[in-house]
């Protein structure tokens, strides 16, 4: 039987990638810190649920779960050893943590990665990492704005980066430089240790599972407040616009990139033009499933947000045959029907 080894197993993201393996006949290992951290940044959460739900969902479906740090090199090496896969999904992912706290953002992005790598390099594991498309930087901003005008993008159905566009433009933060250091170090492993390994550039995943707040998980945070009848916040205009990207297709990129023979590289995975949404396309959907009335707040924008973005994927549908399969009108009803039936995990 082949083994994976999901790093943020008992995450958002990790908890399907662990599921989706398990479904296939692997056997799977989750190692998760269980970190409250992000979760107290959020008033509406039950901690002590939110944390325990993705812990207990996977020990019920027979994934070995190992609690421990990605900073701690031994215990990490030790629980990786012979598997056949990892999947990197542990992370320090919001813009504004990263702000308040480079250090952290480095340890976890940086130094956690290298760690992963040292097992990948030394047990010879293929590996494929959560990057991020904000390492195409901020700088599509003022262009777009200047040039085309907000809705843009959602009336024309038009992508903006490929995997060889340029990058880290406009105005940087920690998290933009940490997870383009994990890219380069990708790389290093790839050219010269032999590493067979991937990057993969996620746009916003959403989706059943994502308890999502202001730093980080706008849908889900936007879902959550909308049913829970609470004030949503906009930073900036709600003309902001994603290719959002359902979370079991996400998870899909890993078993299809590792099925494929492990091609090395960095791809681009996100929904692409038929997943393009706009903030306020989100939130209309949002009132046509629930038919609550927002409550919604606008304030300044924050430094460091990509306000539009759409990516190419014809690089992972030509390498490894993934695509995006759920629409925004199926992945948000489903969101919002499992936060209905979890209304106990919010306050």
């Amino acid at each position: 039987m082949n083994k994976v080894f999901v790093t943020g197993g008992c995450g958002f993201l990790g908890s399907h990638v662990c599921e989706l393996f398990k479904e296939k006949g692997w056997g799977v290992i989750a190692y998760d810190n269980l970190t409250k951290f992000e979760y107290s940044r959020v008033p509406y959460f039950n901690i002590e649920k939110v944390r325990e739900y993705n812990l207990k969902l996977l020990e019920g479906m027979g994934v070995i779960v190992i609690i421990d740090d990605i900073r701690n090199e031994k215990t990490l090496g030790k629980a990786a050893r012979d598997c056949d896969f990892i999947c990197h999904c542990a992370a320090q992912p919001a813009m504004t943590i990263a702000i308040e706290n480079p250090q952290l953002d480095f340890d976890v992005n940086v130094k956690g990665y290298l760690n992963i790598l040292e097992c990948a390099r030394k047990q010879n594991i293929p590996i494929a990492t959560c990057s991020t498309i904000h390492v195409y930087g901020n700088g599509i901003n003022d262009i777009l704005e200047r040039a085309l005008g907000r809705f843009w993008l959602v009336r024309n159905k038009q992508t903006i980066s490929e995997e060889d566009a340029p990058i880290l433009t406009g105005k940087i933060t920690p998290l933009h430089v940490s997870k383009r250091a994990m890219e380069i170090y990708t790389q290093a492993y790839i050219d010269t240790y032999g590493v067979k390994a991937a990057n993969f550039r996620l746009t916003g995943i959403y989706g059943p599972r994502q308890f999502g707040g202001e730093d980080h998980g706008w849908v889900a945070n936007f879902a959550i407040r909308t049913i829970l009848g609470l004030p949503i916040k906009i930073f900036g205009t709600d003309g902001q616009v994603r290719d959002i990207l359902y979370v079991k297709d996400a998870a899909r990129a890993f078993f299809d990139w590792y099925k494929s023979g492990c091609p090395s590289g960095t791809y681009n995975i996100g929904g692409g033009k038929p997943c393009i949404t706009s903030l306020k396309s989100c939130l209309d959907i949002l009132k046509d499933l629930t038919g609550n009335d927002l409550k919604i707040e606008y304030l300044p924008k924050r430094e460091g947000d990509l306000w539009y973005f759409c990516c190419d994927t014809t690089k992972a549908k030509r390498t490894f045959g993934w695509k995006p399969n759920v629409l925004p009108t199926e992945g948000i009803a489903l969101l919002v029907d499992w936060i209905k039936d979890n209304k106990e995990l919010f306050k």
